[in-house]
């Protein structure tokens, strides 16, 4: 099923009001809430319902289609999603995608002098101008080890100078990250020779019962009750295989599992591999921009993540497969390893002066080479009056105790240096001690907000579908929620966008599970695992919004 046509199952009270003011916001009372069930309502995109008309935490859109915006004209509004390729051609993003005017396509002319030759429908940056694109990139680590090991290799902390410390601290912590994400590797390692040995094995111990291997998985679970205490050996070749039917594990997928991890080693985590040199000339000088072509869908193994991500950008903004005005903007810098510094500054700087308003990036990696290239970006788009939303990350980390992730907003001494980035972790579908999302980062002074971020239905390539999880789904709906502003209250600032996405939420005082190898049964109130406490609200943040446009 297409995600636009699930809202023609849906019967709409269309109020024709043209005055926000009569509508108050939504404040439940969670002491009279009911907890909803899974089994009794469907998951497919649960996100935009209700926490007191349909006992689902969502954002509350429907309420927002079926009343605030009835009658009312949207402002176009650009949503620059930072990300990796994308699927130019899929029918949820095809007619929502930003087109540059101003340029005139496959003329091999920067028509508009913004400095990106052809720039049709966005840039990407993982490629050289001859329109060949990479797949593999460095991790951040390696990049660091490389740029100061001819100056650092050898040395102890007593032969450093005072102007150094800095820089051979970051050498030192990158050698450590890499070692461990080199450990790390070797269980993908080990699983796929445990997957190419065991498979072949498996498969042909079973012909001797089923010669034309027509089995099914309930034929197998029906065999694995019968024989699992008798002959335990056949036991674990049923069990192989019917996990590999349940999971369409083939041949053919054994074979790319592997070839993907050997391609990773030789290029993602190999201290010999240097990522840049096919394309960028100059990856330690961010005034040397001629690299990256307009080629967004070259490889389809890397446009799944920003299929994902933009498609529920315009899910959480359509009505009626109407998408209220708003594009997306395609930057592609998300390879196979960690982004470059460089892409990350250079792309934010492209959305700014190419009139997105809302940057979306759903993306982090562990540190960072050239931070300040980031940072001032941030500042420029703050300086222009651009909101960037990101994901907290799904590592289930206390981010106030360790804030290894970046791109952040906090300079050396942990300041922000901005009010124009939002940081958004994930809740679930369920009121209960499950809201919080076990995989979700969180933090009391790092996280901002929570939104819908769990089993929910996105996009992927080739006009497919899927049900996903993780907190770059939930800066996804919140850059949604921030585009639906924007598109009704333009004159609002980025600050003041963010602030109303915070203030607006809704509070959830309840306890919900956030477990620890010390105390598995840990809860915590879910107001105290964010800096607002609460989850994203879009009916909420249109009031508000309202009220704050008229100075209130």
């Amino acid at each position: 099923m297409k995600l636009r046509e699930y809202f023609f199952l849906f019967p709409f009270l269309l109020i024709a009001c043209n005055n926000i003011k009569s509508y108050e916001p939504i404040i439940p009372d969670q002491n009279k809430l009911n907890t909803w069930k899974i089994g009794e309502q469907g998951l497919e995109l649960w996100f935009k319902k209700d926490i007191i008309i349909d006992s689902i935490p969502g954002i509350s859109a429907y309420r927002v289609y079926d009343s605030l915006l009835t009658n009312r004209k949207p402002k176009l509004t650009i949503v620059a999603v930072i990300d990796g390729e994308i699927d130019l051609d899929h029918q949820e993003l095809k007619n929502n995608l930003w087109v540059n005017i101003d340029e005139i396509p496959n003329n091999q002319i920067d028509d508009d002098k913004n400095g990106y030759v052809d720039d049709i429908a966005g840039w990407n940056f993982l490629g050289n101008l001859q329109g060949e694109n990479i797949k593999y990139a460095s991790i951040e680590s390696i990049r660091i080890i490389q740029q100061f090991q001819d100056k650092f290799k050898g040395k102890i902390d007593s032969t450093i100078t005072e102007e150094s410390k800095k820089d051979f601290l970051k050498y030192q912590q990158a050698i450590i990250n890499y070692e461990n994400k080199l450990k790390s590797k070797q269980s993908d390692i080990n699983y796929g020779k445990f997957l190419s040995e065991g498979y072949p094995l498996a498969k042909k111990e079973l012909r001797k019962i089923f010669p034309k291997e027509d089995y099914s998985i309930q034929m197998l679970d029906s065999l694995y009750e019968l024989v699992k205490e008798t002959d335990k050996s056949l036991a674990e070749h049923v069990y192989f295989i019917n996990d590999c039917l349940k999971y369409n594990i083939t041949e053919g997928w054994i074979l790319n599992y592997n070839n993907e991890v050997d391609s990773s080693l030789a290029t993602t985590y190999n201290l010999s591999f240097y990522d840049r040199l096919k394309f960028d000339l100059k990856p330690n000088d961010l005034d040397y921009k001629t690299y990256g072509n307009p080629h967004l869908n070259n490889n389809e193994y890397l446009n799944k993540h920003s299929t994902k991500v933009s498609s529920l950008v315009l899910e959480t903004v359509t009505y009626q497969n109407r998408s209220h005005n708003i594009q997306i903007m395609p930057l592609a810098i998300s390879p196979i390893g960690s982004e470059h510094d460089k892409d990350i500054a250079l792309a934010i700087r492209y959305a700014v002066d190419n009139g997105a308003s809302i940057i979306n990036m759903s993306f982090s990696k562990e540190m960072s080479l050239h931070k300040k290239w980031v940072l001032e970006a941030i500042k420029y788009a703050n300086e222009n009056n651009v909101l960037i939303v990101t994901s907290a990350g799904n590592s289930y980390v206390n981010i106030n105790v360790l804030n290894l992730f970046e791109p952040n907003d906090k300079d050396e001494n942990g300041k922000e240096i901005s009010d124009n980035f939002l940081v958004v972790g994930s809740n679930s579908p369920y009121f209960n001690k499950y809201l919080f999302s076990y995989f979700s980062n969180y933090g009391i002074n790092e996280v901002d907000v929570f939104a819908p971020g769990e089993d929910i239905q996105v996009a992927m390539p080739n006009n497919n579908y899927t049900v996903d999880s993780g907190t770059s789904l939930s800066a996804a709906i919140t850059s949604g929620v921030a585009a639906l502003i924007r598109s009704y209250y333009p004159d609002l600032t980025a600050s003041q966008v963010k602030h109303i996405l915070m203030d607006s939420g809704i509070e959830y005082t309840i306890e919900v599970a956030t477990p620890t190898k010390e105390d598995p049964e840990k809860t915590t109130p879910f107001n105290q695992l964010s800096k607002s406490g609460k989850v994203v609200n879009a009916y909420n943040a249109l009031i508000l919004a309202d009220q704050v446009s008229k100075g209130k």
